[in-house]
Parts: structure tokens; C-alpha cells; sequence
């Protein structure tokens, strides 16, 4: 008997990504957020809370605990008397498991029309997720959905396996530092033949978010968002942020070609009143190479966090084990929406390749210059599947044939229990 396609499920913090293996897009894209009935949960400040055991939905629950929406529908059901809006993931990880289930359950008997006991399941996980987390997941695929097959990848990895579509790329290679830049946090991530290096990993507090709140922040500074609504304004300012952003390489120069040449390089922007259907339209000037320069120049956006990307890369691979670096150099992937501004890749291989080199001359100086480095080969790899290269490594990966038995299966889950995935069968060691 054939094997249907093993469906590939990427959950993060602001958006789901999920589809079938060997497809190159995901079948569907939307928010990570559910409308529950009664009012939406509360995040606890005294400390994390402890989180519910997950159970079979029918059994534990009445009918009217079915009455949910998710995704899109979520939202637009957030001002429905009587829903409150709740988003179960925080940071990458899951935090309510109970709506989590729910959420995961519409996802999969609503939007991909699956039969769960038919499939084998790829499900993604941030670096350095507790294995509680990995049992928790078990758990609830094996008992309430009762799934054919199970294997949770980390992201990073799977970002490493994305990038082998790129033409550059000729060594199929895991070794590689991934940067993943999403909505909410973006992680500097080395990788050695598959493993995370746990020890060097990285957290910028800097994202998708922060560059159109930035963006808002800049327009609004300029006086151009006096005709649009304002309750409209953080969306607008998401889409310039999209449509119009680049990275240059000299803030000076970019500067001094916009004030010389205004009408070449300012852009329009042209929009419509969601409710009123009024129209409205506002320049895009110095915002267009100002919103991604944060990466690069924290300062200019808060005082809070002021270390520039390419000094985190440099410390994250200089943290690594030495015989790994040379390889971490080489093959520094990019991953997620935030880093699909144009020239990204050039202006951080620049930067870095700067850092690696002045390293270099000091310690030949130091040595009064009797030995001298053949240097460091700095490569910063761009691909077309960079926005959803995680959910695409998955693709990639869950469609080899070695897949299925990297799997854990439900005759090892009855035998073992959840603690069967604490540790890696890819790697045949406890993680």
C-alpha cells in the first residue's frame, strides 16, 4: 500500500505555515491565533504557568467546546461579542496546550482535509526546546489524532536543508550559522553536521515587528500619515515596510542621493479606508533604507539593544568549537520574512567579512608578522525559498525516502510512551 504525503506543520510565533511534503509552498499560511469562547487569556507576569495535560477533545469536553475559530477567521471574530483572541505560542514555544490541541486540530481536519491516521507528521521546534515540550506534542498527536508516524525537526536545521535549492550552494551540507528572523525574535544559530551548538546560540530582540513599529514611528515623524485612519496606520506601515525597504550600503551616501534627487528615489504609496472605502496616498522616502539599517544600526531605533547583527554572527561562530568555525564562515544561511530585504545578504557579507578580517591583521601584528592567514572564506547565501525555508527543508526532507524511518511510529509510541521523544532517531542519541 502506497504512503500518503507526510504533512509538514511549521508553528510559529506569529504565523503557521503547514502542507504537504514535496510541495515547494505551503498549502496555507495564517496567524497563530485562536478565538475561544469567553475572554481572552491573560499572559501571567508572576512567573510561567503550569500547563494543563493535553486529552481527546470529545472526551474531556462538551460540544460547546468545539464553538472556535483560528487563523484568519480568528481574528475577524475578535470584536464578536462573547470571543476573546488567544495566541498560544510565546517566544517559539507553546504555552497553552489546551488551545494549541484545538488549534491544531481545525488545522487539520478543516484547512488540509486530512485524515491524521493516514499521514506521518514533520513538526518544527525552536533551538533548545525542553523535552517536556517534545512529550507534551507527542502526547497529543499519538492519543487524540492517533497519527501513523511522528518526527519534530529543529528549524535551524531545516533552514540549512532549504538553502540547498540555492545554485550556489554545490556541498550539501548541515554545518552552517542560521539567521531567522521572523516577527517576534530573531536567532543566530550555528549548526555542526545537524547538531545545534546549543552553548552559542543567540536571541537579537529585534524583528519584523520592531522594523514597522520603526517605520511607523519614522512617517509619522514626517507628517505623512495625517490622512490615513489610525486605526490603519501600523498595517500601512507593515506594507511600505514590504513593498519599498532595501538595505544600503553607506547611510551617509543614501542620504545625501535622496536629498539631491528627491523625485527619482521617494515612492507613493497609495491606499484605501478598509471601512469608508476613502482613499488615501503618502511618500515613502528615507523610511525605505532607514526600516532594515536597524539590523545593522540598533541605535538608531532604541537604546535598549545595540549590538549590530554582523557582531552577533561574528560572536556566535567565534563561541563555536574551533575545528567547526571555518565551516560556520562559509555557510551563513538566511531564514524567514525579515530577512527578505533586498541586498541583506551583501551588506551583512560585508560587515562580517570586515570584523574577520581585522581580526586577522591584529593577530599578524601581534606576531610581528612572521605568520600570516591564508584568510577566512565568508559566504552569506540568499535563496528564493528564504520566507518559508523552514516549512521548505521540511518539504524537502520529509519527501526522501530515509524519512520514514527516522520516524517514531505508533507501534514505538504504545510500547515506549512520550519519552521516545526526547532523543533524536536521525541521531541515534538522547538529546
Amino acid at each position: 500500500m502506497s504512503l500518503l504525503a507526510p504533512i509538514i506543520c511549521d508553528n510559529g510565533t506569529g504565523f503557521s505555515k503547514v502542507g504537504f511534503a514535496g510541495n515547494s509552498d505551503p498549502s496555507f499560511v495564517f496567524p497563530t491565533a485562536i478565538a475561544t469562547r469567553g475572554p481572552a487569556a491573560q499572559p501571567s507576569r508572576s512567573g510561567p504557568a503550569v500547563p494543563p495535560r493535553p486529552g481527546h477533545l470529545a472526551s474531556k469536553r462538551g460540544v460547546e467546546d468545539l464553538d472556535f475559530f483560528i487563523g484568519d477567521e480568528a481574528l475577524a471574530n475578535a470584536q464578536t461579542p462573547g470571543y476573546g483572541v488567544n495566541y498560544p505560542i510565546r517566544h517559539g514555544q507553546i504555552e497553552n496546550w489546551d488551545y494549541m490541541e484545538r488549534y491544531w486540530e481545525q488545522t487539520i481536519f478543516k484547512y488540509l482535509r486530512a485524515e491524521p491516521e493516514d499521514h506521518y507528521f514533520l513538526l518544527t521546534e525552536p533551538p533548545i526546546n525542553p523535552p517536556e515540550n517534545r512529550e507534551q506534542t507527542a502526547e497529543i498527536f499519538f492519543e487524540s489524532f492517533n497519527i501513523k508516524g511522528l518526527y519534530i525537526a529543529v528549524q535551524a536545521v531545516l533552514a540549512l536543508a532549504a538553502s540547498w535549492s540555492s545554485n550556489r550552494v554545490t556541498d550539501r551540507t548541515l554545518t552552517g550559522t542560521v539567521i531567522d528572523s521572523g516577527d517576534g525574535v530573531t536567532h543566530v544559530i550555528p549548526c555542526a553536521e545537524g547538531y545545534v551548538i546549543g552553548s552559542a546560540i543567540k536571541h537579537i530582540p529585534i524583528a519584523g515587528r520592531d522594523i514597522s513599529q520603526f517605520v511607523l514611528n519614522l512617517m509619522r515623524e514626517r507628517g505623512e500619515l495625517a490622512t490615513v485612519p489610525s486605526e490603519d496606520h501600523l498595517k500601512v506601515a507593515g506594507r511600505v515596510k514590504e513593498s519599498y525597504s532595501y538595505v544600503c550600503q553607506d547611510i551617509v551616501k543614501e542620504f545625501r542621493k535622496y536629498d539631491a534627487e528627491p523625485y527619482k528615489y521617494f515612492e507613493r504609496y497609495d491606499g484605501e479606508h478598509a471601512a469608508t472605502g476613502r482613499k488615501y496616498s503618502l511618500d515613502v522616502g528615507y523610511e525605505r533604507f532607514l526600516a532594515p539599517e536597524i539590523f545593522f544600526n540598533p541605535e538608531i531605533y532604541s537604546s535598549d539593544f545595540l549590538t549590530p547583527l554582523p557582531e552577533i554572527v561574528d560572536g556566535v561562530i567565534q563561541q563555536s568549537p574551533i575545528d567547526v568555525r571555518r565551516g560556520l564562515y562559509k555557510n551563513i544561511v538566511l531564514s524567514g520574512g525579515s530577512t527578505m530585504f533586498q541586498h541583506f545578504g551583501q551588506r551583512l557579507k560585508r560587515d562580517l567579512k570586515q570584523i574577520v578580517d581585522r581580526r586577522l591583521d591584529a593577530s599578524s601584528t601581534a606576531n610581528g608578522s612572521q605568520l600570516r592567514s591564508s584568510g577566512v572564506e565568508v559566504d552569506v547565501i540568499s535563496h528564493k525559498r528564504q520566507r518559508y525555508a523552514v516549512w521548505f527543508g521540511g518539504s524537502l526532507l520529509a519527501s526522501l525516502p530515509e524519512f520514514y524511518s527516522s520516524c517514531h511510529t505508533k507501534a514505538q509510541y504504545d510500547e515506549v510512551g512520550p519519552s521516545i521523544c526526547r532523543r533524536y532517531q536521525i541521531f541515534g542519541s538522547a538529546t
